[in-house]
This record gives C-alpha cells, sequence and structure tokens, in this order.
C-alpha cells in the first residue's frame, strides 16, 4: 500500500520531472562540449588542409603538373602519418601522393567533407577523414586531408561518458525520489492517521514525533501545539458555557419565583409595583451580561482600526476617575490619577476608556474598604503604559493566566455581584491596540499594567 501511494504521490511526480529536467539539462552540455571540440577539430584540420592545398596550387600554377607532382611527393614526405595527398588524372587512376586510390565517397568536381574509408586511414580505428578535393585545369584531380582521429575517439568517449552518466542519474535518481517521497508520505500517513484518530475519539490524540527536529518535526510541533489550544479553548467554551448557564439560572430563577407567587395570590398595586422593580433588575443585569458579552465578540472578531486617532491617556484616566469618585467615596477609597498631561497615543478613546473603567471597578470593589486605588500613566522606551493598583488581596500568582477568560472569577461559588467579563474586555480592547497587560503583586494588593505601543 505504501509503494502504490508512493507512485502516486505528487512528491514523487515532481522527482521524476525533476529527474527529466535534469537529464535534459546534462544531455545538452555533452552535446555542446562535442559540438564545440568537433568544431574546434575540424577548424584545425581546415587550416592544415588549405595550408598544404595553397601550396601545391601555388607548385601547380609556376610549372604544371610537373611542378605539383615533386610538390605532392615532398608534402607526403613530411606529414607521412596524418597528411593524405593524392594527384591523380582524368580517369581517376594515381599520379602521385601517398594513397593509391580515389575515395569513392567522394564525387563531383570540388568539395570539401568527411568520409570514412578505412583503407585511408592508418589503422581501422582511425577511419575519419577530413578532405578537400579539386579538379585542375588540365582534369588532373587533387585530394588534400587530414586524418581527424582524434574526433572520432573523443566522440566515442563522449558516447560513453553520457551512456554512463545517464544510467548514473537514472539509478541515483529514482532512488532518491523512492526514499524521499516514501519518507514524504510516510510522515503524511502518519499525520492522516492521528487526524483520523482525532475524528473518530477526539482531541486527546498527538501526531508522534521522531526526535529529529527536521521541517516534519516541526509541523507535528505545530500541530500538536493547535490541538492543544484548540483543547483550551473548548475547555474555555465549556467553562463560560457552564458559568453562562449559572449566572443565568440566578436571576431566571428569582424572576420565576416571584412571578409564581404573584401569580398565587390577589393583586396588590404596591406588592406588584415591588416585584416588577426587582424583575426588572434581574432582567437589566441579564441584558448587561449579554450587552458584555456581545460587545467583547464585536471587539475581537472586527478591527476597528478606522476609529483610531490620536487620544490622551491621562485625559481617559481622568475621566474615568470623575465617574467612579462616587462609588470610590461610598467605600471611603481615595482614587488617584498620576500622570502629566498631554501623554498622546494612536487609539479608539471609547474602547480605552472601557477597558479603564473596568480595572478601576474592579480596583474599587476588590480593594480594601478606606484603601487607596492609584491610576499612574508613564512612557516607556515603545509608547506608554498606564497602570491600576489597589491594596486589596489580589490575585495568586498560578490565576493570573485564567483572569482574562470569559466568566472566569476567583470566587467558585459566584455569589458575590458581577459576571466576570470585565478583564475579558480588557482583554480584547488590549489584543486590539496590540498592548500587552502584566499583573503583579502591589504588596498588599495587585496591580494591572497595560503597555500601549505609540501606534
Amino acid at each position: 500500500m505504501l509503494i502504490a501511494k508512493t507512485l502516486r504521490s505528487s512528491t514523487f511526480r515532481a522527482a521524476i520531472i525533476s529527474i527529466i529536467g535534469f537529464g535534459a539539462i546534462v544531455v545538452g552540455l555533452f552535446v555542446f562540449v562535442y559540438l564545440s571540440t568537433a568544431s574546434y577539430v575540424l577548424d584545425r584540420a581546415d587550416r592544415a588542409i588549405d595550408r598544404d592545398r595553397s601550396a601545391l596550387l601555388a607548385a601547380y600554377a609556376a610549372g604544371g603538373r610537373d611542378e605539383l607532382i615533386p610538390a605532392i611527393n615532398k608534402e607526403a614526405e613530411l606529414h607521412p602519418d596524418r597528411g593524405i595527398y593524392l594527384l591523380t588524372d582524368a580517369e581517376y587512376a594515381p599520379l602521385a601522393g601517398n594513397r593509391n586510390q580515389w575515395p569513392s565517397a567522394l564525387s563531383g568536381q570540388a568539395g570539401r567533407t568527411n568520409f570514412d574509408a578505412t583503407e585511408y586511414a592508418s589503422a581501422e580505428d582511425r577511419a575519419l577523414i577530413r578532405a578537400a578535393f579539386s579538379t585542375l585545369p588540365d582534369g588532373t584531380h587533387l585530394l588534400v586531408g587530414r586524418e581527424v582521429t582524434d574526433l572520432t575517439s573523443f566522440v566515442r568517449k563522449i558516447y560513453l561518458a553520457l551512456a554512463l552518466v545517464l544510467v548514473l542519474i537514472f539509478l541515483l535518481a529514482v532512488g532518491a525520489a523512492v526514499t524521499v517521497t516514501r519518507r514524504t508520505v510516510g510522515r503524511i500517513e502518519t499525520v492522516n492517521a492521528t487526524s483520523r484518530a482525532i475524528m473518530q475519539s477526539g482531541l486527546g490524540e498527538r501526531v508522534p514525533l521522531r526526535g529529529s527536529h527536521d521541517e516534519w518535526d516541526q509541523l507535528a510541533e505545530n500541530l500538536n501545539s493547535m490541538l492543544d489550544r484548540i483543547c483550551a479553548l473548548m475547555e474555555e467554551v465549556k467553562q463560560a458555557t457552564d458559568n453562562v448557564a449559572h449566572d443565568l439560572r440566578t436571576p431566571l430563577t428569582r424572576v420565576r419565583g416571584r412571578l409564581e407567587s404573584a401569580n398565587s395570590r390577589p393583586r396588590d398595586a404596591q406588592s406588584d409595583q415591588f416585584l416588577i422593580g426587582d424583575t426588572l433588575a434581574d432582567l437589566d443585569d441579564v441584558l448587561r451580561m449579554f450587552s458584555a458579552l456581545t460587545r467583547i465578540s464585536q471587539i475581537e472578531t472586527t478591527t476597528r482600526t478606522s476609529g483610531f486617532g490620536p487620544v490622551d491617556l491621562v485625559e481617559i484616566a481622568e475621566s474615568v476617575a470623575d465617574l467612579y469618585d462616587a462609588a470610590a467615596e461610598e467605600k471611603n477609597v481615595d482614587l488617584q490619577v498620576i500622570g502629566q498631561k498631554p501623554m498622546l497615543i494612536s487609539g479608539d478613546r471609547d474602547l480605552l476608556f472601557d477597558a479603564v473603567a473596568n480595572l478601576v471597578d474592579n480596583a474599587i470593589k476588590h480593594g480594601c474598604e478606606a484603601g487607596k486605588v492609584v491610576v499612574h500613566l508613564g512612557r516607556w522606551e515603545e509608547g506608554a503604559v498606564i497602570s491600576v493598583a489597589d491594596d486589596g488581596p489580589g490575585i495568586p500568582l498560578d490565576e493570573h493566566q485564567h483572569v482574562f477568560r470569559r466568566f472566569y472569577r476567583l470566587e467558585r461559588s459566584r455569589c458575590t455581584p458581577g459576571n466576570g467579563l470585565g478583564l475579558s474586555l480588557v482583554a480584547a480592547v488590549a489584543r486590539l491596540h496590540s498592548a500587552r497587560i502584566n499583573l503583579s503583586d502591589n504588596s498588599p494588593g495587585l496591580k494591572i499594567e497595560m503597555h500601549l505601543p505609540a501606534g
């Protein structure tokens, strides 16, 4: 099955195409080398032939056949190994030279060509001749040639080398293609098997690592991290669903109980008025919770950067302090804003106002009676930082990473007022503004810092 998948794999097809392309390049390289070498060898032979032929024609012009015959014999003596010289009469009977017959491959009055003639070579394996021939005015035929045996030997070596290289490339490439493709198909099949197991049994399965630290292990690590993140999100969704059910059940149960009680007793204007007021208060709590959820979703799923502009964080903090001044006085809390105007960044004023307001609201609610809440604004190397510190009981260190989840509350019984969405909105606003949130111990109390870029 793995072999069949290997042969059907797109990686294998791509490898085969690459092999064909590489082989074509190699063949093209050999052809270029052959043509370049052949051109050089033939050009060198032509220069030698033209030099000898010019000397012989000069002798013929000076004294006719009587001068030409001694000149041919002299050239034959000077070049006994490679030079080919022949003068024949009109009937191709030999008159002078180092060959005893006219080549059958040559026809016509004049020309230049290559021909194979074993009887014209010094050995049977050296039979390629490069020759120029012509018919002289007296009807005689003159042949001047050179053996180009180097070219013959070179061509044979080229053919042999090309055959060996092509065979070697084919064997190595096919072996490499099959090996790489099987490895790729094997790793992909591992991922597919894990995916099928996840679909059948749940998110508990993970892609196994081989410890090679290659790109496949990196892919497996990323997939496993993604699965871990999905599991965490599913757990958050489950927890949020449970918390929503709990937070809705309490006010809705109270509303139903009041309505049942009112339905079973005679109508009384004053009692009904109290019942309507309490019912509206509970329903307002439910609506506020849904409104907060909707607002957080809108912030997280849209990029409201169109509403960004220069905003002064100190002015926002002072406006929030004015809004919560009465709540602070009710708990006898000293609410301070420390920062010098202006402290400008690029952001959405309304969203930043909501984020700071939620931080201040939490600080006042969870701080000590007659305590102190400080909103501090300052600069850092990349922008501005706003912090809200209280002197309450704080948050345990192991809970820091959880408090920004929706509906998460440290008080597990969920009896105190609130729905656990305030810090979730703060986190959503921070993500939209590319800000970083840090929680730290204020000794006593909690300090929350939001580091905002300059924009």
